[in-house]
């Protein structure tokens, strides 16, 4: 039976078979398989490249369609029908990104005026449609693979700058931020993610620092986190140096990264997580963590049936939760919310796929229940995980609205 139906398909003309997976995928960036185990990965993948290149991909699909175009049987027919199909959902995926505008504009609008909305700088247009023709205008990489760790350490941790071009003029303070990689803690680095965000940032006189971190399972909880602050402190301590206002230091990061990132914000001079330097103000003036695990315990089962025995006991701990309860709370952002968090940024995509937008909702409504600093929880409609690791429609505008975020709480206006 299978061999039979493989024949089948093969037996078809490649272009049919290009518009039927062309179909299949456009299905699966729709509705994806978040909840099933076999399917869940390469479903992320799949739908991943089909949201966020939806131009690039519907332009060379239109292409290859046109040229290809056969109308004389009924192979040929179903074939353009499908390419049609394909074609309007890759349309639909760009007209979700255009709409990002509403969604950011709607969550900031009970903290900034209309008009410091609409004011946000305009990042490199064309990365919008070409992510290739992104030049991150306006910023250098100042100092590549910079070592943030204490001299003796087991480990050497190394982080980038990215600075504006316009040199430092001595006096004036500049804003910074904090970007930490994801990558389930056991791969990712400061060379793959948040690039455009740090660009137009930086464009926008901002410093950045991109950093890496020890990777489970190799390093157990908290030695993560505890990287984290290392950076925090060595960028604090070099603020003369950077040009950087020590006592305005931002965190962002996805995935993992959202977890690190809401985790600096959460527990700021914690001893626990800060071995050999307790003395150092390891506070931060706000986070925008992005598609983050923010309750790895998962009493509400948001995530995939396994997701706490399968990843994160053999993975990122020495332990198991049965064993040792209380340091899995105190590494989830969920269980460390206090009324003193800084103001933050939570944003998820409706559509994530490995990290279900339940938990954000989850850890947004809490954070703002409890926090007295305002907490902007934006709900991207149509975005996947990770989705702004490239300049799509999405991306160019998230990264624009993260800056006025920002910006307002530089500005004190968010508070």
């Amino acid at each position: 039976m299978i061999s039979g139906a493989w024949r089948r398909w093969r037996s078809l003309r490649p272009s049919t078979r290009r518009a039927v997976w062309a179909t299949v995928g456009i299905a699966n960036a729709r509705w994806p398989r978040r909840y099933n185990r076999v399917l869940q990965t390469p479903s992320f993948f799949w739908g991943w490249l089909d949201t966020e290149l939806a131009f690039p991909i519907l332009a060379v699909h239109s292409w290859r369609a046109w040229r290809s175009r056969n109308l004389t049987d009924a192979q040929g027919v179903v074939a353009a029908s499908l390419s049609v199909v394909s074609a309007v959902g890759l349309a639909s995926f760009i007209a979700e990104g255009v709409a990002t505008d509403d969604q950011f504009a709607a969550a900031l609008a009970p903290h900034l005026s209309a008009e410091d909305i609409a004011a946000r700088p305009p990042s490199v247009r064309a990365g919008a449609w070409f992510p290739l023709l992104y030049g991150g205008r306006g910023r250098r990489v100042r100092t590549r693979d910079v070592v943030f760790t204490p001299e003796g350490s087991t480990h050497r941790r190394r982080l980038d700058v990215y600075e504006p071009t316009a040199p430092w003029d001595g006096v004036t303070r500049r804003p910074a931020i904090v970007q930490i990689h994801g990558g389930g803690w056991v791969i990712g680095d400061k060379r793959e993610q948040g690039i455009p965000l740090l660009n137009h940032l930086a464009a926008n006189g901002w410093v950045g620092f991109n950093v890496n971190y020890s990777l489970a399972p190799r390093s157990r909880a908290p030695q993560q986190l505890i990287d984290c602050k290392l950076a925090l402190a060595y960028i604090k301590a070099h603020a003369d140096e950077y040009g950087i206002d020590p006592d305005f230091v931002c965190v962002t990061g996805g995935s993992a990264g959202g977890h690190l990132a809401a985790l600096m914000a959460l527990t700021a001079n914690d001893p626990a997580f800060q071995p050999g330097f307790t003395e150092v103000d390891t506070s931060v003036a706000a986070a925008v963590p992005f598609y983050g695990v923010y309750d790895l315990v998962d009493d509400e089962h948001l995530m995939i049936k396994g997701f706490r025995q399968m990843l994160i006991e053999p993975l990122l701990f020495d332990t198991k939760f049965t064993e040792d309860e209380i340091s899995y709370r105190a590494y989830s952002p969920y269980s460390r919310i206090h009324a003193d968090a800084p103001p933050m940024m939570v944003v998820h995509g409706s559509r994530d796929t490995l990290v279900p937008v339940e938990v954000a909702r989850r850890f947004a409504a809490e954070l703002a229940r409890v926090s007295t600093s305002p907490v902007v929880y934006t709900e991207l409609y149509g975005a996947n995980h990770a989705f702004e690791l490239f300049p799509s429609p999405r991306t160019v505008r998230t990264i624009e609205y993260v800056e006025r975020f920002l910006d307002g709480v530089h500005r004190g206006v968010i508070k």
